[in-house]
């Protein structure tokens, strides 16, 4: 995935991502009722916010409306895939020394709306202290500590998690030198390679897979000779 973010050509299918990050996870953050009059009568439609992430380092957000809940459903997560971004970690508290990626590297600001959210690294063991809005974004990105800070009408739920999905953003859209991401642990992108692996299949027993290495010894089963031929060999 890192590298198709690095080929600068935009994500057209969410069929793209799941074969790239077959791990992901979504989860929906909010279902709204929308009505509007019009001369045939009240026309009733459903707006979704989805969030979808792989909880190492790649989390998208998005939005859909659609008659029906199911369909609008499934579209926001389609667009929550086609917006997904590269989620820089790292560990920026003063307050711990791990040199593990389990916080941000640095402080970041995120606005929508009348909302704003401001994201600071935390020591390790703080977990995430925000709402539960903004903490499904942040679990979803691999963001595993971190201090938070929102002000503005934090009750819209859209809004709210718009604001936390743009301060993850800056981290991805700030540079960082050689000697910042070695003294802050930061790493871009996801810490786990999923790797697709057909072993074992059509594969006889004790012989490994091109490019794997063979089981161990105790684990090849193998039969003792029969008695007749021992004593032919002794004798």
């Amino acid at each position: 995935m890192s590298e198709a973010f690095r080929s600068g050509l935009p994500l057209r299918e969410p069929e793209i991502v799941d074969i790239l990050l077959p791990e992901i996870e979504d989860e929906v953050l909010d279902v709204n009722m929308v009505q509007r009059m019009t001369d045939s009568g009240r026309r009733v439609n459903f707006a979704i916010t989805c969030v979808a992430g792989n909880s190492d380092g790649f989390v998208g957000v998005g939005r859909a409306r659609g008659k029906e809940v199911g369909p609008a459903i499934r579209k926001a997560i389609d667009m929550a895939k086609l917006s997904i971004i590269e989620v820089k970690r790292g560990c920026g508290s003063w307050e711990c020394g791990c040199y593990r990626s389990h916080s941000l590297p640095f402080k970041v600001i995120g606005r929508s709306g009348s909302v704003e959210v401001v994201l600071k690294p935390a020591p390790q063991g703080v977990g995430i202290a925000v709402g539960d809005v903004a903490k499904s974004i942040m679990r979803l990105a691999g963001v595993r500590d971190a201090w938070a800070f929102a002000r503005g009408h934090t009750k819209t739920t859209v809004n709210f998690a718009l604001a936390a999905f743009d301060a993850l953003r800056q981290t991805s859209l700030m540079r960082v030198s050689d000697d910042q991401a070695s003294r802050l642990r930061i790493r871009s992108g996801a810490e786990k390679v999923f790797v697709y692996s057909q072993a074992g299949v059509g594969v006889p027993a004790g012989v490994a897979p091109e490019g794997e290495a063979p089981p161990p010894a105790e684990n090849v089963a193998s039969e003792a000779p029969p008695e007749s031929t021992k004593n032919e060999g002794e004798k």
